[in-house]
């Protein structure tokens, strides 16, 4: 260690140079590390998702849950086991112990619901996957004069495309209004004088709103894949549906019989802003992602929006990085009086340039620290207290290092002198060879 510091001491450009490196390396590592509002915590929770469409909460409970929470409880790594049974379907929540790989335990956890020999008919395929932790970043609303919601929602869709769009946004939620259905009301006296029942309507309805996959036929030559892609999703797809076709040539359509229109499910859930409608997007980060990046594009995209747009606007309602926003604020600021006041003070008891050497000490310190900070943590509000605790520190610090390195407390009693690591020996034998001159010098005299 000595022999660094004589190092360091003889070649003072070498010092320069390291702490020119410092600065330019830290300022890249500090471009590269992502901001979040908490610390990151990988997601340890699993979920089971049940679709079991026209079944009761008990049917689905006795005949799907029940099984599926035997064969998940033998699995390792669970911790704990969760369900909610409902119309329609079920969710069943696996929580995974600590020291344990979610991934593993999650393709455990499949294997265990293939596993089951049979499951009740109608059910659509069993989902299982790892709950994502995500954290809400920016949420605004839209709405708009004289708009419908249905306008709203058209409008929202476009914006939830033109966000995804954005590299480094990936979460994108909207809410706000209730899942579209379309409502089919059969005309009783128009079935009658077809002659058709209300369940030979329905299953015809049935067989002619399909998108499946109707196998392959090979030749020699080559291979054709059939597919009947003929699904609406919309109401006025839906009324020219065939219902019935004669071998006249006369076609039943669905309209003939039927009143079809869009409807909006039975929810009530409902947003308004200032008294108006409105869809609220919520924009969120994950993991992986810059919750500050999000944040900042999000609220450049709302302001390009209301300036494009006039008769729909938007208005934020929420946005979570405003807290990081101010502990970085404030981390600078306590950085930048601290510098400053290193300076002043040591420059009233000792030489100017010493002082502004130590205090140039707190920016490199820090820019030492983000040069290793990509790989270790982000930039959050407890990182940032911690931050905002060591510009203290280092302040502190450099007002009684020079102090306790030997530094002469006047300033007019001229440089301070470095010595290498052995002066002191060098500096002692001299002392005591200049004392014996003197005293035979005396002697001589006498």
């Amino acid at each position: 260690m000595k022999g660094l510091t004589a190092y360091f001491i003889k070649y003072s450009v070498a010092v320069d140079t390291i702490m020119v490196l410092i600065f330019i390396f830290g300022y890249f590592g500090l471009k590269n590390t992502r901001s979040s509002l908490f610390p990151e915590v990988e997601s340890r929770t699993i979920q089971v998702q049940i679709i079991f469409p026209g079944a009761a909460p008990e049917e689905v409970e006795e005949g799907v849950v029940l099984r599926i929470e035997d064969d998940v409880k033998g699995v390792t790594g669970v911790e704990r086991i969760s369900s909610v049974s409902q119309e329609n379907g079920g969710i069943i929540t696996v929580e995974v112990l600590k020291g344990f790989d979610t991934d593993v335990v999650l393709q455990d956890v499949k294997n265990a619901v293939d596993r089951i020999p049979t499951l009740p008919d109608g059910m659509e395929p069993i989902r299982a996957f790892k709950l994502e932790n995500i954290r809400p970043a920016v949420s605004f609303a839209l709405s708009g004069e004289g708009l419908d919601l249905k306008a709203l929602k058209v409008a929202a869709r476009k914006v939830e495309q033109d966000l995804r769009s954005i590299p480094g946004i990936s979460k994108v939620q909207l809410s706000g209004f209730p899942d579209e259905e379309i409502e089919v009301a059969f005309r009783e006296e128009d079935l009658r004088a077809n002659n058709l029942s209300f369940a030979q309507a329905a299953a015809a309805l049935r067989g002619s709103n399909l998108d499946v996959t109707g196998g392959k036929v090979k030749t020699a030559d080559e291979e054709l894949l059939i597919r009947v892609r003929d699904k609406r999703m919309d109401a006025d797809g839906l009324r020219n549906a065939v219902v019935r076709a004669s071998g006249d040539g006369r076609v039943l359509r669905l309209k003939d019989v039927a009143d079809v229109r869009d409807t909006w499910a039975e929810d009530p859930a409902r947003n308004y802003v200032n008294g108006k409608p409105s869809v609220v997007v919520t924009v969120s980060s994950t993991v992986s992602e810059d919750i500050l990046f999000i944040a900042e594009s999000t609220l450049a995209y709302m302001e390009a929006f209301n300036t494009r747009n006039t008769a729909i606007k938007t208005t934020l309602i929420n946005d979570a990085t405003t807290v990081l926003k101010q502990r970085i604020a404030m981390l600078v600021e306590n950085g930048i009086q601290g510098f400053f006041l290193v300076l002043i003070t040591l420059a009233l008891f000792l030489n100017w340039r010493l002082a502004f050497w130590v205090a140039v000490g707190i920016p490199v310190a820090f820019a030492g620290m983000f040069i290793i900070a990509p790989g270790f943590i982000t930039i959050n509000v407890m990182s940032l207290f911690g931050m905002i605790l060591v510009v203290g520190i280092l302040v502190d610090d450099g007002i009684r290092r020079p102090h306790g390195d030997g530094a002469h407390p006047n300033p007019a009693a001229g440089p301070v002198h470095r010595r290498l690591p052995g002066d002191e020996s060098r500096s002692y034998g001299e002392g005591r060879r200049s004392a014996r001159g003197s005293r035979h010098q005396r002697a001589v005299g006498l």
